[in-house]
């Protein structure tokens, strides 16, 4: 996967967010719908007003918008959102077209014009389809196109359970080397509850995982969309760690937003820049199966940065072939993922050996199961 060139310092607070060269703003399916599962016309053309106007004074932005499937409802006449999937990939079929139509001629008004990239899993999994769609939003960006990015949800499977653009927007801003994303919801920031419950304080800056302590929220968003502020949360905590920071708040703030305002809430990147081989083993790799190890071997791959050998590992899930992605699961829950060099069938009779154990037993050149270079750390997350 190449590198871009642009090397570009985190930025130290939300007011840079007017002055970043180039941001990635993400929009979910609540905020462009109106009730009766139509787009809402007004909001798509204050939001594109808005971007329009950073555009025109010299921000590259990347749009990444939901609303593919809530805008076919209506053209279908359907009742409301589809429960199938092939009905779900027939409905973007017919909104995705409608949706770009209003990008275009939103943004026409002012004078700017528009491409439309979609995108799917393999295209995060697949590095030659990686290294594709950089190099095309690239040239976008170059050309002064405001390119928009949405999933194939036509095609995609995985992609329509996941159900919303929150990960896939946090990608894009790595893949385009973003100097910050702007989350766009139908709440004006993250609170510590449920925000229609009274007492619950909105939390306007989050540093670090320890300011996340207590913070309740729940899986499920609106009706229209399938996010929620999990899938919010999981998007900042990809871009933070990095080196992008973080805007959440609601779409009606979207102005303030991008002008740096103190609106929503601000989360700070909390670690460097990956690699795009790293952050593809940590968030986009299709995961085959598990290894469990114990904390010995879980203290070596996370704060040792070794390889992993067999005799720390002292189990295995799944069915997956050497050079497949596997999750490292210690005592406490996920701390990594990397590419096996040995198999499913391969690995239990090498469970807990040494290396010289191995060679005892004919493995005269035992290699490490997941080699350093291919490891990439994640937060732990407990099993559930």
């Amino acid at each position: 996967m190449r590198e871009d060139v642009r090397v570009n310092l985190p930025l130290a607070n939300r007011a840079g967010v007017a002055r970043a060269p180039r941001i990635v703003v993400k929009v979910g399916s609540s905020s462009l719908t109106a009730a009766d599962g139509s787009l809402d016309l007004p909001s798509l053309r204050h939001l594109v007003a808005v971007i329009a106007a950073r555009r025109a004074a010299g921000q590259q932005v990347v749009l990444v918008s939901s609303g593919a499937i809530a805008a076919g409802i209506s053209p279908l006449g359907l009742p409301g959102k589809p429960k199938d999937l092939a009905t779900a990939q027939a409905t973007a079929s017919v909104g995705q077209g409608l949706l770009v139509a209003r990008y275009t001629e939103a943004f026409g008004r002012h004078g700017q014009t528009v491409g439309q990239v979609l995108l799917t899993a393999e295209d995060l999994i697949r590095r030659q389809n990686y290294a594709n769609a950089q190099r095309a939003l690239e040239r976008l960006l170059a050309l002064g196109v405001v390119p928009v990015v949405n999933e194939n949800d036509t095609v995609a499977t995985d992609e329509i359970r996941f159900g919303d653009n929150d990960r896939l927007a946090a990608l894009v801003s790595h893949l385009v080397r973003a100097d910050a994303l702007v989350l766009l919801t139908d709440v004006d920031g993250l609170y510590d509850g449920p925000p229609t419950r009274p007492g619950t304080r909105l939390i306007r800056t989050v540093t670090t995982g320890a300011d996340l302590a207590g913070v309740e929220v729940t899986g499920r968003g609106s009706d229209i969309g399938t996010g929620g502020m999990v899938t919010k949360l999981d998007a900042a905590s990809i871009a933070t760690g990095s080196g992008i920071p973080v805007v959440l708040t609601s779409a009606a703030n979207v102005e303030p937003a991008l002008a740096g305002e103190e609106v929503g809430t601000w989360f700070a990147a909390t670690g460097r820049r990956k690699s795009a081989r790293r952050l593809w083993l940590a968030h986009a790799a299709q995961v085959r199966g598990r290894l469990h190890l114990d904390a010995g071997a879980a203290r070596a791959v996370t704060d040792g940065k070794r390889s992993l050998l067999a005799a720390g590992i002292t189990g295995v899930d799944g069915d997956f072939e050497p050079g497949d992605a596997v999750e490292l699961v210690g005592p406490d829950g996920v701390v990594a993922r990397g590419l096996v060099a040995y198999g499913s069938q391969e690995l239990p009779a090498m469970l807990g050996k040494s290396s010289a154990q191995l060679r005892e037993n004919g493995d005269t050149l035992p290699r490490a199961v997941v080699h350093r270079d291919d490891l990439a750390q994640v937060r732990p997350r407990r099993r559930r």
